[in-house]
């Protein structure tokens, strides 16, 4: 398999700041007037996909470029020459040929793009694990107002936030996702007005000739009502947008309730409030076989084990977990710092949440809340958005008070608890998944860091890509530490076209190794000021890259295409896939996302190989954070360390002084 997909994608085009928040749109809030709808946009939620361009396929001949560059700094000068003679030879002969056919397939399919059905593939047949290989998580920041981070009030604030979400998006008033590089001609009253006249399939063009870039929104109907269900060889999404009730996870019990009425009216928050708090109540002890754990199986074993439940009469409590409109999951402890703030989050004790929801939202004790969610559906943008305006509705309009008093009704007639019937097959499989997800989990290792000495401003002043900063001090540090330039991954979502998903940068470069070698081994020594050329280089550079694999003019999807295209077309596969350069740069070591919102305290995710590093980074204005996880192959305490120690040494030569030894 081609590099696992990572993570919190985010849209970057022209400018190389991370995609921002989009505000609500114009409207009265719930506590105003009792609106069920976070806003009313003037232009239709899904007006710009009609006519979204598509994502284009590379040239040929530029994706082999592109891919020899990134292998120039992984590779020696021999390993190098067969790596860049098979590539000529790939590009000559079999390569072309798939290419001109993966072509031709994409002209016939025009209403999607050439990734989308491989992309699904990739994901769906995977076997390994959901939680760990692929889930990452990403936490909200606290409510601004302490008394609201309450378990009962927060999660009854997001809740309701969540079916406002719902309810505008189904409606179509949500505001179009659109990247805006000169909001105040795109971003007004007076361009909305005009633009929703304009005929969806020209809406795109519109948008453009103001600066604006429309996003893909096509992910955005699987964040509800959705499920990935395990199948043998290839699981399956699916979603009943038709139900209308609520998942709840407390101490590996199951439980729902309606959160809307048969009209489609979210329940009264009041009403919420006392069912949750009905939940919260209950003393049930955690079941002896915890049915949950069975998502966190590999794919296949839980395929087996999931038709033996359905055989044992279980089929109408699994459909309630599959249908539910989201997965709530209550813990019954308070967050103690970032380390369990991780753990907790990306995978938990196993018991306490349904990995194979499209999200689960998590709310410990104390009120610290996050989105656990499974890749396989959809990407970074459609999660942040749902995250950002969750967050903002919940804190400037909540639906329930730090005074509010559950509503007076029977919640022991609305809430029902799922039981399962389980046999003894089903019992032991549960208790070797028990059995395998904490041999995994206590495995990997979290640590976090906060460099506190200057963030994007300072970096925007040098006239430096905040990015590209943060980049090329990973790369510093793994040479610190390990003394090699290894394959690097960053996400970069393609949004800006249909059914677009993500591409790769690849930050390692022959202008980063010559950087960070420059800072480490001080072998030959260089002046601050040929010091800070070389970080100009690397910055333009990677500007480059981001604003190449933004427009789809990366290479390793195109190359991960044409390998799909083969195997599924039976012809034998290019001896470039079989050259162990390939293998190499898609071997992952440093797999890096990032992601800036006002609604987001952290980010994380596991290694993608296991001697690699997971790291979840942000360039704030006057800091740069950085969560990083590994395996026992790797020390991830040491290696921020020598994120620490590159930071100080880029930071040091940008302000002119003394790189220390």
């Amino acid at each position: 398999m081609a590099s696992r997909v990572l993570l919190l994608s985010r849209f970057r085009g022209a400018s190389t700041a991370p995609f921002p928040p989009v505000p609500a749109g114009p409207g009265r809030s719930y506590s105003q007037d009792g609106s069920e709808y976070l806003h009313r946009s003037l232009v239709p939620t899904m007006h710009y996909q009609k006519s979204l361009p598509r994502l284009p396929i590379p040239k040929l001949e530029d994706t082999i470029r592109r891919y020899l560059n990134a292998q120039k700094p992984l590779l020696d000068d021999d390993q190098f020459r067969r790596t860049e003679q098979l590539a000529v030879n790939f590009g000559n002969g079999t390569g072309r040929e798939l290419h001109e056919r993966l072509v031709a397939q994409d002209k016939q399919n025009k209403h999607t793009s050439y990734i989308s059905g491989p992309w699904f593939d990739m994901y769906l047949k995977a076997r390994e694990s959901v939680v760990l290989n692929y889930n990452p998580f990403m936490a909200f920041n606290p409510d601004p107002k302490a008394e609201y981070n309450d378990q009962l009030i927060r999660a009854t604030n997001m809740t309701v936030s969540a079916l406002r979400f719902l309810k505008t998006l189904r409606a179509g008033f949500l505001e179009p996702e659109v990247f805006h590089l000169n909001p105040s001609k795109s971003d007004t009253q007076a361009f909305k007005r005009f633009i929703r006249f304009v005929p969806s399939s020209l809406s795109w063009f519109g948008a453009y000739m103001v600066n604006a870039y429309p996003l893909d929104m096509s992910q955005y109907f699987r964040l509800f009502n959705s499920t990935r269900l395990p199948k043998h060889h290839k699981d399956t999404l699916f979603t009943d947008e038709n139900e209308r009730h609520l998942l709840v996870l407390r101490n590996g019990n199951f439980y729902i309730f309606d959160v809307m009425d048969k009209d489609g009216n979210i329940v009264k928050p009041s009403e919420i409030q006392a069912h949750l708090k009905y939940i919260l109540s209950d003393n049930s002890p955690i079941p002896a076989f915890p049915l949950a754990c069975l998502t966190s199986e590999n794919r296949d074993a839980w395929a087996v084990l999931r038709q033996e439940l359905l055989n044992s009469g279980n089929q109408e409590a699994l459909r309630k977990v599959d249908s539910a409109v989201f997965c709530l999951c209550l813990d019954d402890f308070p967050v103690k710092d970032f380390t369990h703030l991780s753990h907790t989050m990306l995978h938990g004790d196993g018991i306490n949440r349904w990995y194979d929801k499209s999200f689960n939202l998590i709310l410990t004790k104390d009120g610290t809340a996050a989105i656990h969610f499974e890749h396989s559906w959809g990407d970074g943008v459609a999660v942040l958005r749902f995250q950002n305006e969750v967050f903002k509705d919940s804190t400037q309009t909540p639906a329930v008070t730090s005074q509010s008093q559950p509503a007076a009704v029977d919640s022991s007639k609305a809430v029902q608890k799922l039981n399962f019937i389980l046999n003894d097959a089903l019992k032991e499989g549960i208790t070797k998944a028990k059995q395998n997800f904490d041999a995994t989990v206590k495995t990997l290792t979290f640590e976090t860091l906060q460099f506190k000495r200057g963030g994007k401003d300072f970096l925007k002043q040098q006239k430096l890509s905040p990015d590209a900063i943060a980049q090329l001090v990973f790369q510093v540090a793994f040479l610190r530490q390990y003394g090699q330039t290894v394959a690097t991954y960053e996400s970069c979502s393609t949004a800006a076209f249909k059914h677009g998903r993500t591409e790769t940068i690849r930050p390692a470069s022959i202008y980063t190794k010559k950087c960070a070698e420059a800072l480490v081994r001080k072998s030959s020594k260089h002046s601050a000021a040929e010091l800070k050329e070389m970080i100009a280089e690397c910055s333009k550079y990677h500007g480059q890259l981001t604003k190449e694999a933004a427009m789809g003019q990366g290479f390793d999807r195109h190359l991960f295409s044409l390998r799909h295209f083969a195997e599924s077309q039976g012809t034998p596969l290019p001896a470039l896939y079989q050259d162990q350069a390939y293998v190499q740069i898609n071997h992952n070591i440093l797999s890096t996302s990032t992601l800036s919102s006002p609604a987001v305290h952290m980010g994380g995710f596991a290694p993608v190989v296991p001697n690699g590093f997971g790291i979840a980074y942000a360039v704030h204005d006057d800091c740069i954070g950085c969560n990083a996880s590994a395996y026992p192959a790797r020390n991830v305490q040491e290696f921020l360390q020598c994120v620490h120690k590159s930071l100080e040494d880029i930071f040091n030569v940008l302000e002119g002084k003394q790189v220390s030894d």
